[in-house]
């Protein structure tokens, strides 16, 4: 194996094959974030989610995809720009996975890009010889990125570094607009029977570090989805009651599904429920 995958491998605790799986996409990640930085893409955009507060602020849990804003609106955004570079820094490393543009379907202000690759195939790569029963031959390992070309105004960003897989500068929201991300999902996600209990996860991870809520970006989020008037103060109180009505609308039962997979520790979520999240709440 390559001798740098080994160095970000070896940063794992891996006991099943789950384990396995997770921490190739984990560092596919930060190869995807590495070569992208390497192509200029940081100059206009920033990364921000539930994997960026992960990597560089040490949310506990797994997250799948990279979600990244233009600083700027810019409807000519070309990710296809990027992509040649992306594709020669994740073959630099032996290897195979391919990155694709999804093609639009739909007016959206969001462009994507998929890096795929046959799971037995990189698995071999980076554990060799182990064991991949119970693997189809045709499994895919996928990493998701997206990106916002319309983003809402207010956000506020930092520079970070990373030493791995090679050293590479990256911007990304800072807490308080990343903070403000999670709350505009919590508010605004269409859930219907499928509860995201990850951004209930990451708003306990959030306040349990006492966050401050960039409330400018939040508000212009909340005006860009439509849930909000632009004329109307977005205050502190204000926002709790909007929460508050949220939270005694989820089903818990399917919250604590959707994480389960993503956690290390399953009896965090035990105490779940509307009031519990009503009465941390009161922390904003």
């Amino acid at each position: 194996m390559n001798t740098i995958l080994q160095e970000m491998l070896n940063k794992y605790d891996i006991r099943t094959l789950e384990d396995r799986k997770n921490a190739i996409k984990e560092i596919m990640q930060e190869i995807v974030l590495s070569g992208l930085s390497r192509a200029g893409f940081f100059k206009k955009a920033a990364f921000y989610g539930g994997t960026a507060l992960r990597i560089f602020y040490g949310l506990d849990r797994f997250s799948e995809d990279l979600d990244f804003s233009l600083m700027e609106p810019d409807a000519d955004f070309d990710l296809a720009d990027y992509l040649p570079i992306l594709e020669k820094e994740v073959a630099s490393y032996g290897l195979q996975f391919e990155i694709k543009e999804k093609e639009k379907t739909a007016d959206s202000t969001i462009k994507s890009a998929f890096v795929k690759g046959n799971t037995i195939q990189n698995m071999l790569l980076f554990y060799d010889g182990n064991d991949v029963h119970g693997i189809a031959k045709n499994e895919l390992i996928k990493i998701k990125f997206e990106i916002d070309i319309n983003p809402p105004s207010g956000a506020t960003y930092e520079k970070k570094y990373s030493l791995l897989p090679m050293p590479y500068e990256i911007t990304l929201y800072d807490l308080p607009s990343l903070f403000a991300g999670k709350i505009h999902a919590i508010l605004c996600r269409h859930w219907a029977d499928r509860v995201k209990g990850r951004d209930l996860y990451d708003y306990v991870f959030y306040l349990a570090r006492n966050h401050k809520i960039n409330l400018d970006n939040l508000k212009a989020k909340l005006v860009q989805s439509g849930t909000f008037n632009e004329a109307d103060e977005l205050t502190l109180d204000g926002l709790k009651t909007l929460l508050n009505d949220r939270f005694d609308k989820i089903d818990y039962k399917l919250a604590k599904q959707d994480v389960l997979p993503f956690v290390k520790n399953p009896a965090s979520l035990n105490i779940w429920s509307a009031d519990f999240f009503k009465q941390i709440t009161t922390r904003l």
